[in-house]
């Protein structure tokens, strides 16, 4: 089975857990995901089967939105429900306005140091691996962009947000920070995200859905994305059979309406996606991914 196809991960589940039932679904065994979605969360979890894991770098840095909630009054180790209370808890009397003025200091770019229970890797062991016995887990900040925050209503000590971050951004860190700058500790309690890049819940099927089309992969691949809908910012070209031979054994061809393009998808019909193509000098193109 070869195609992207957009789950809304239940919450429970890790999203290799997601990458297992799907496995034993549609009987494809190379299967990815774009973006981790920790165990709390649910939402939008693109997973792309077959030759297209090939295309996995091309999203690497789609950005991601999210809906949720974060809880007041105490910290957790994980940053969010999941972990163990850390620290002193309280029961805060904060105003939304409050809220909201601390919030607009995390808009923009920021350093992010990653959770401790979380999948960067140390010396190549995930971070939570080493949280999870005990061990000292030493990560480094990094630079992320948040394009939008917005907290949108205070109910008692938890307090409703929406959110737009670029790919690597912790939610969590974020809510644990706001809680730290408030002076009383908070936590994310809820997470759902609405968008991954250019796929949203109105792309999403559930794990359920899928399963009523067990071992019935022409029906599972009626459900993924249209190929030629991936990538948009590439356009789409349609080849000939020369060009085609060509492309898919490694070789140059010319793709003359496409000259002013960099990057390329190169299709044999409508559905069938042979690969991607980089301009190498004026009508000249390069394949750099072939899927066959």
């Amino acid at each position: 089975m070869n195609g992207l196809i957009v789950i809304d991960k239940p919450g429970g589940m890790t999203s290799h857990d997601v990458v297992a039932r799907l496995r034993r679904i549609s009987g494809e065994q190379s299967i990815g995901h774009l973006g981790t979605l920790d165990p709390m969360a649910t939402g939008v979890l693109p997973l792309l089967l077959g030759k297209f894991t090939r295309l996995a770098q091309y999203f690497s840095s789609a950005e991601k939105s999210y809906t949720g909630t974060i809880r007041f009054g105490f910290a957790t180790d994980s940053y969010d429900a999941d972990g163990q209370v850390v620290g002193p808890q309280s029961d805060p009397l904060l105003t939304l306005q409050q809220v909201r003025a601390v919030s607009e200091r995390f808009c923009g770019s920021i350093e992010q140091m990653p959770p401790p229970f979380s999948a960067k890797k140390i010396a190549g062991t995930p971070a939570y691996k080493l949280a999870r016995k005990g061990k000292p887990v030493e990560l480094r900040p990094v630079t992320i962009q948040v394009a939008a925050f917005e907290v949108t209503a205070l109910d008692g000590a938890e307090a409703a947000f929406k959110m737009t971050v670029s790919a690597g951004g912790y939610v969590r860190f974020i809510a644990h920070e706001l809680g730290q700058e408030l002076g009383c500790g908070a936590h994310l309690s809820s997470l759902r995200r609405t968008h991954a890049g250019v796929f949203t819940l109105a792309d999403t099927h559930t794990l359920e859905e899928l399963a009523t089309y067990a071992g019935r992969t022409e029906a599972l691949e009626a459900l993924c994305i249209h190929p030629r809908s991936l990538l948009p910012e590439m356009p789409a070209v349609t080849c000939d059979e020369v060009a085609l031979g060509r492309l898919r054994n490694g070789a140059q061809a010319n793709l003359a309406e496409f000259s002013h393009a960099p990057l390329v998808k190169v299709f044999a019909g409508q559905r069938e996606l042979v690969g991607i193509a980089k301009r190498v000098a004026g009508t000249l193109f390069q394949p750099v991914v072939v899927m066959t």
